[in-house]
């Protein structure tokens, strides 16, 4: 098939509006929020509805042209980055919240929906949807569940996969499963949704979702926390557990140079601690219930802590404000890397008891293989969540001739 007809059958299915081809209208969705992996396809489809988005694939299967979803194109690994004869499928049209159910705890969005958008629509029907990362204000719900996505909230409500009820999806023939299920409790036969949560578009699209609401906290308490070390604030985290139990929603550790990183270039990040320390945890809890003593159960944990010589200085969120300023802190230092030169990303997930094994040994590991490396570890602690990211040496080209950048021109 020709591009012309393979244009002009696509607009047939979504209308001139919903296929871009212009060189400028290609760019947003070409380029990887990095910079560092670059698309080439020459057509960007944007259905609207799940029978466009089926009527799409079903044309591309017969003509057997590759497909890319593509959601908030917010991800760091180029998975949604579509090469030559491919076809990009953007869901960024996909953007109704078909119901909000309060009284049954969930809400039916489609996979275009931003994740913000979703957090709100739950919060005015005093509800919470417990799935928050960095990239809420772009990503798309249909990319978080196609990547199983974990964010700062796993420990208490899980991965995105634990909050799903029910999916719509779009299989590679152009087929639609229709498994837009609302029921808590579905023990009829395979549970097929979760074999396309996770798999990143291979399976089919994800077009919509039926997603688990919560009570909204109405009790939250905050400290962000100087350890010693890792081992300190695994010890921490198990203390915090024991004497708050399902209370614990955050709890995120930070190495001395990530927060560098977000202090030096992140309008807004403020150190609440005097001095400098070379780790640090973000400890939360939360309750649905408005008088829950969250604070004093914190500074409890915190005293026994000190006494056990696993805290070394902490700093008790007194407003809403403050402890916003802790969790800016933690999500800027995503953004305060760009700016310190070429970056290799890893997501590691070892068991809870592990982790500063992991940090210790994989550390060596690395700074061993490139002399000067900066080895920015951090992370969701309380469930084994690790970004393992590693920095480029200090006052070196950013185009490196080895694991840090390859051949890339600089600025790649």
């Amino acid at each position: 098939m020709t591009d012309a007809a393979l244009l002009d059958a696509l607009i047939a299915v979504t209308g001139p509006q919903g296929v871009l081809r212009s060189e400028a209208d290609l760019e947003p969705y070409l380029k990887e929020w990095r910079g560092k992996y670059r698309g080439t396809a020459g057509i960007v489809v944007r259905p609207a509805s799940t029978a466009e988005v089926a009527a799409v694939v079903k044309l591309c299967a017969e003509r057997g042209i590759g497909i890319v979803p593509q959601g908030g194109n917010t991800g760091l690994c180029g998975g949604a980055v579509a090469e030559a004869g491919q076809v990009l499928l953007s869901t960024d049209r996909l953007t109704r919240i078909r119901e909000v159910d309060a009284e049954g705890d969930h809400i039916t969005v489609e996979a275009g929906v931003i994740l913000a958008q979703v957090q709100t629509a739950a919060e005015a029907a005093d509800r919470l949807f417990p799935l928050s990362l960095g990239a809420e204000g772009s990503c798309r719900i249909g990319g978080n569940l196609s990547t199983n996505a974990g964010g700062t909230a796993v420990l208490r409500y899980g991965n995105t996969r634990d909050l799903v009820l029910g999916l719509e999806v779009v299989l590679p023939d152009g087929r639609v499963w229709d498994g837009l299920r609302a029921l808590r409790k579905d023990n009829t036969g395979y549970d097929l949704k979760q074999l396309f949560i996770g798999a990143e578009g291979t399976l089919g699209v994800i077009t919509a979702a039926v997603l688990k609401l919560f009570p909204r906290p109405r009790s939250v308490a905050a400290a962000l926390v100087a350890v010693p070390d890792p081992a300190a604030a695994v010890a921490l985290f198990g203390r915090a557990r024991a004497e708050a139990g399902g209370s614990v929603t955050g709890v995120e550790l930070m190495p001395r140079l990530a927060v560098d990183f977000a202090l030096r270039h992140v309008a807004g990040t403020v150190d609440p601690l005097s001095e400098r320390h070379p780790w640090y945890v973000l400890l939360e809890l939360s309750s649905p219930a408005a008088d829950a003593p969250l604070a004093e159960q914190l500074e409890m944990i915190l005293a026994g802590g000190f006494e056990a010589g696993l805290v070394a200085d902490a700093a008790i969120a007194s407003s809403e404000a403050q402890r916003k300023a802790f969790w800016h802190l933690r999500e800027a230092i995503v953004e305060g890397q760009r700016f310190e030169g070429g970056a290799i990303k890893h997501d590691i997930a070892v068991p809870v008891a592990k982790v500063p094994e992991f940090l210790e040994r994989a550390t060596a590991a690395v700074e061993a293989a490139i002399p000067g490396v900066r080895v920015v570890p951090f992370g969701h602690l309380g469930d084994g969540n690790i970004h393992f990211n590693l920095n480029q040496p200090e006052r070196r080209p950013r185009c490196l001739h080895g694991p840090l950048g390859g051949d890339r021109p600089p600025g790649a």
